[in-house]
């Protein structure tokens, strides 16, 4: 067994074990950005299919990401319950994503709990909060809440502040 089969299998057996905690994850495990989601989906909806998710993979198109380079995460387990910090941090730590975006209040709150040390140490409370709009640097993540988008799909204007919070995350290109 070579080293990228080590390592493939390496990355199967810690999805699995998140799978197997009940974390509900879509996309590719192995991209730059991860979506988080705090509100749930209709029952029997897969992560981020619908509307929602459309427009998503459509800003990060224009935005210069390939349609495979992203993930998704819900704070919410497969039972609806939300997940421990401690699991969604280590979720996260898992996909290994540059940027997280959560996409609702939910998903913010929920990163904060679970980075709360972290945080803390930010400079500013907007920051510290993850408030809507501000990229924030975490752990080697940009982290950057949006606020409600699936509620700003219904309103030309409120999909402009979301375009506007996204442009802030373009891909990051070589790390050279």
């Amino acid at each position: 067994m070579g080293v990228s089969d080590e390592y493939v299998n390496k990355a199967k057996a810690e999805l699995g074990d998140l799978a197997d905690a009940g974390v509900v994850m879509s996309g590719n495990a192995f991209s730059p950005v991860l979506l988080v989601k705090g509100e749930p989906e209709e029952a029997g909806v897969k992560l981020l299919a619908g509307p929602d998710g459309d427009a998503l993979r459509a800003a990060l198109g224009a935005l210069g990401y390939a349609p495979e380079e992203w993930a998704a995460l819900s704070v919410r387990d497969t039972e609806g319950f939300p997940l421990v910090p401690g699991t969604l941090r280590l979720a996260i730590a898992t996909l290994d994503p540059a940027t997280v975006i959560a996409l609702d209040a939910p998903a913010a709150s929920a990163i904060c709990e679970a980075f709360a040390d972290e945080l803390v140490e930010l400079e500013s409370l907007e920051a510290a909060t993850l408030a809507p709009g501000y990229v924030v640097r975490l752990l080697g993540m940009r982290v950057l809440a949006l606020g409600g988008f699936e509620q700003s799909l219904a309103d030309a204007k409120a999909k402009q502040v979301m375009w506007a919070r996204l442009k802030q995350v373009p891909p990051l290109g070589e790390p050279y």
